[in-house]
């Protein structure tokens, strides 16, 4: 009866096991979702407007201001320059912000593999090191955007594109986390990938 029982209760463990990895993968696969949507709605479906208003359309492709015409005009980079805004400023930080999308699609596929094949260490360290060169690049390119732009730019007038990039960036700063701890925790159980068949 003894034997019956603790046989049930490590059954019921190793249970408990898989469970949590399958929640774990689950919570990566989401997170990187939610991530990923989020970007994409900020940086392609709403062009990268920070504000888009009828009377002002500031983003990392326009620039746009009301003139004395009552009409939206919109400004080239060398207009810019004239406004006193770095055209490298301007630069860099459409670099950053639009780099930290494509290493997150890179992270995204790399959580995929993870979870359906490869379930090793390398491919978890891979996501992690995309997903920490994202989580630098992304408040530096809205840095690199917002200050030298903000005489023009009114907390209250930040557009949903804005609210999509900051909680893509909770998105991914958690998801980071997530892999750290994972890594930490299963540091030993983890595999490393085998390129060569045994």
């Amino acid at each position: 009866m003894q034997l019956k029982f603790q046989r049930t209760i490590v059954e019921f463990i190793k249970g408990l096991r898989e469970s949590s990895s399958c929640l774990l993968y689950l919570s990566n696969l989401s997170l990187a979702f939610g991530c990923n949507a989020l970007l994409f709605y900020a940086l392609v479906w709403e062009a990268g407007n920070i504000i888009n208003l009828p009377t002002k359309r500031i983003g990392f492709y326009n620039f746009c201001l009301w003139n004395q015409k009552a009409e939206l005009d919109c400004l080239m980079i060398r207009d810019l320059e004239k406004l006193g805004i770095s055209k490298v400023a301007m630069v860099l930080s459409r670099v950053c912000v639009y780099i930290s999308l494509v290493l997150c699609l890179f992270a995204a596929t790399t959580v995929v593999q993870q979870a359906l094949c490869f379930k090793d260490r390398d491919g978890w360290k891979l996501a992690r090191i995309l997903l920490s060169v994202s989580s630098l690049s992304l408040p530096l390119g809205l840095a690199l955007f917002i200050f030298p732009n903000q005489r023009w730019i009114q907390v209250s007038e930040l557009s949903k594109g804005f609210a999509a990039l900051v909680g893509a960036y909770i998105l991914l700063l958690l998801h980071l986390l997530i892999i750290i701890l994972y890594l930490a925790k299963f540091k030993e159980t983890l595999p490393e990938r085998q390129f060569t068949p045994i």
